[in-house]
């Protein structure tokens, strides 16, 4: 394996002089795993974006649950839906500090390929049956997808993405998993967790606005649901002050009994998020006066909220787990849900045949049924269920 660092091209010469010093520049990646030559009109991490785009995994994700499984209506969102929203948030906060917003789009794009069908329920059963042979993690999951998984090179396995790009879709990593990484990939994206460094400004900046994306979407899918009132969300000191201030300015929202006033709340709830993340990190890099993106992963996590809206970010994220999360219609799905997974993969323990060509012959069979499930859709495990045990958990 060769690392390649190839340079950003002179068309992208005017977009990489509006980068901050601290900002990821294409033109100094740190390479990719195999050796490619540059593009002629797109940065690096351009190409990263539209590897991911158009890979098999990231068309997966339209029908791989975020909160709500995919039958249970149209418009809830999925792991595609979200990845896009996290992508869009990203973009306009990088825009405002001056980061990359190639990388931080490519980030956001990818750091959910690895997820389950089911979401967290999925990963859960799935590490369980995992357990005594390395584990389930979809932050690892989402790294052997891009580096391994992915067939579309005839040159290499995986996408071959960039060094900052599988850095940042490596959110979290065990210090156990990040010493066998190393062994493979010596001062590689898992060297950071044995460190106790920081990855880059982009990767930083994904973590948050993923945070803020799936609070606000899973308040509007919550109460798109029913499982969630307007009431209910009076808990919420975060939600209540941009409801009231709504109120304020458009007091005809009252008598309206459409999802105007929750929307309204929403997009104020956001925006003020986003704006909040801005000062912050922007006083944070003032306070810290990194020079460079290898000076950032020197210092602390500069990218933040304030802690007045950390604190009301917590509560929320409180609010969501005791009232949504764990509302008795959701464990119900999320137990037929492990039920689903860890019945898949007893089946093809038991029958590797049951699976596609190339999984059934890999000589590590566990992690070989491993990857054929977190591949699935919600809708191809539920179907694959009901063909292996001649049972319908789902209606």
């Amino acid at each position: 394996m060769q690392w390649c660092a190839t340079c950003s091209t002179p068309a992208r010469a005017e977009a990489v002089s509006t980068l901050a010093p601290y900002a990821c520049d294409p033109a100094r990646t740190r390479g990719r795993r195999f050796a490619e030559s540059p593009a002629p009109t797109r940065s690096e991490y351009q190409r990263d974006r539209d590897r991911i785009v158009h890979s098999t995994a990231f068309r997966r994700l339209v029908y791989k649950t975020q909160v709500f499984l995919n039958h249970e209506g149209d418009l809830f969102r999925t792991r595609l839906t979200h990845s896009l929203e996290v992508a869009q948030l990203g973009r306009s906060i990088a825009r405002s500090l001056r980061l990359n917003e190639d990388l931080v789009e490519a980030i956001a794009l990818a750091h959910d390929l690895g997820h389950t069908p089911f979401g967290h329920a999925g990963q859960d059963a799935l590490h369980e049956c995992m357990r005594e042979h390395g584990g389930f993690e979809h932050n690892l999951q989402t790294l052997r997808v891009v580096d391994t998984l992915e067939e579309r090179y005839a040159a290499f396995d995986g996408l071959n993405l960039s060094f900052e790009t599988r850095e940042g879709i490596l959110k979290h990593c065990s210090r156990r998993n990040a010493e066998a990484l190393e062994a493979v990939e010596p001062g590689g994206v898992a060297r950071r967790f044995l460190d106790g460094t920081q990855p880059s400004l982009e990767a930083q900046l994904c973590n948050l606005a993923d945070e803020i994306a799936y609070n606000a979407h899973d308040i509007d899918d919550g109460v798109r649901s029913g499982l969630l009132t307007l009431q209910q969300l009076e808990a919420v000191p975060l939600f209540t002050r941009f409801r009231d201030e709504a109120l304020r300015e458009h007091p005809e929202l009252v008598a309206r009994r459409d999802r105007r006033l929750l929307f309204e709340s929403l997009r104020r709830m956001l925006s003020q998020q986003v704006y909040d993340v801005i000062a912050a990190t922007g006083a944070a890099l003032a306070a810290a006066k990194p020079d460079s993106a290898d000076a950032v992963r020197r210092a602390q996590t500069l990218v933040r909220f304030t802690p007045p809206m950390r604190e009301e970010s917590t509560q929320l994220k409180r609010f969501l787990f005791s009232q949504l999360y764990r509302h008795p219609q959701v464990m119900d799905t999320t137990d037929r849900a492990r039920q689903v997974v860890q019945e898949l993969f007893a089946a093809y323990l038991d029958e590797p045949g049951q699976m596609s060509e190339g999984f059934a012959e890999a000589a590590n069979r566990h992690r070989a049924v491993a990857d054929y499930i977190a591949g699935m859709t919600d809708r191809f495990a539920i179907r694959e269920h009901a063909r292996l045990t001649g049972r319908h958990l789902f209606d």
